[in-house]
C-alpha cells in the first residue's frame, strides 16, 4: 500500500505528441508529453539512418597509414576525380 500524499498522481492514459500529434498514449505522471523524437520518426528505428563518408576518411587514413592496397588505391583515385 503506497503511503498517501507522497506519490505523485498517476495519469494511465498519458498522451504523447510530436510535431503537434498524438503518437501514442503511455503511463506517466504527467498528463501530456510533448516529444520531438520518438521511434516512428528515428532514424534508428526506421531504418533511414546513413552514414555518410563525404571526404573520404576511410581511404584518407587507409592511404596514410600504407593500409591500402594498389586495387583499392586505384577505386579511391577514379572516384577522386
Amino acid at each position: 500500500m503506497p503511503k498517501s500524499d507522497i506519490h505523485p498522481t498517476w495519469y494511465p492514459d498519458a498522451k504523447v505528441y510530436c510535431n503537434g500529434k498524438l503518437v501514442m498514449t503511455v503511463g506517466s505522471t504527467q498528463p501530456e508529453l510533448s516529444v520531438d523524437v520518438w521511434s516512428g520518426n528515428h532514424p534508428f528505428y526506421t531504418g533511414t539512418q546513413k552514414i555518410i563518408d563525404t571526404e573520404g576518411r576511410v581511404e584518407r587514413f587507409l592511404r596514410k597509414y600504407g593500409m591500402m592496397d594498389s586495387s583499392q588505391e586505384q577505386k579511391g583515385d577514379a572516384a577522386e576525380q
